[in-house]
């Protein structure tokens, strides 16, 4: 297991989340990246500490998705982060939040959530119509994939992943 240190910002360089994690591996759909329960969670001005085991995907595409564990406090199963294509940077994963999120809920229901800020932060912070593009059109292929169940938000990738970093949390 490889500590890789997840870093998001927000458009123009402006810091965002930032969490420790330990990279479990790869397949065909990315870098699977394994986040402990009480992994820290920072960004300025806030900070808080998971209450359930995750898994995220860093894939090769503009979207970073986390999947929860069962048990903890998290308000869904799955929480995609649309952003630009993540860059693996040595120990580290640097991608900049563009504010559209995709979930899915516990009971399965799947929605879009941030559409208000993404429109405030678009003109705002004056977003290229490149990135407004990226952002649109990534988000709804993410939102069908889900609402479709397809690999990767299919449910046993994600918990082979989740199988893997409980084995590594039980080795000594």
């Amino acid at each position: 297991m490889t500590p890789t240190r997840l870093i998001f910002d927000k458009w123009g360089g402006h810091p965002h989340w930032e969490a420790d994690a330990l990279r479990l591996g790869d397949d065909e759909h990315g870098a699977w990246l394994g986040l402990p329960l009480g992994t820290s969670f920072t960004r300025p001005g806030v900070a808080f500490r998971t209450t359930e085991l995750q898994v995220t995907l860093v894939p090769e595409a503009p979207f970073v998705a986390t999947f929860y564990g069962r048990g903890g406090e998290a308000p869904c199963d799955l929480y995609v982060d649309i952003t630009t294509v993540p860059v693996l940077d040595g120990p580290a994963v640097r991608a900049t939040d563009l504010d559209l999120d995709v979930l899915r809920g516990w009971t399965g229901r799947v929605w879009v959530d941030d559409e208000d800020e993404f429109a405030d932060h678009r003109a705002r912070l004056g977003y290229p119509e490149e990135i407004v593009d990226l952002a649109l059109s990534s988000c709804e292929q993410v939102r069908r994939a889900v609402g479709s169940a397809l690999a990767p938000f299919d449910g046993p990738t994600a918990e082979r992943w989740m199988h893997r970093l409980e084995e590594v949390m039980m080795t000594p």
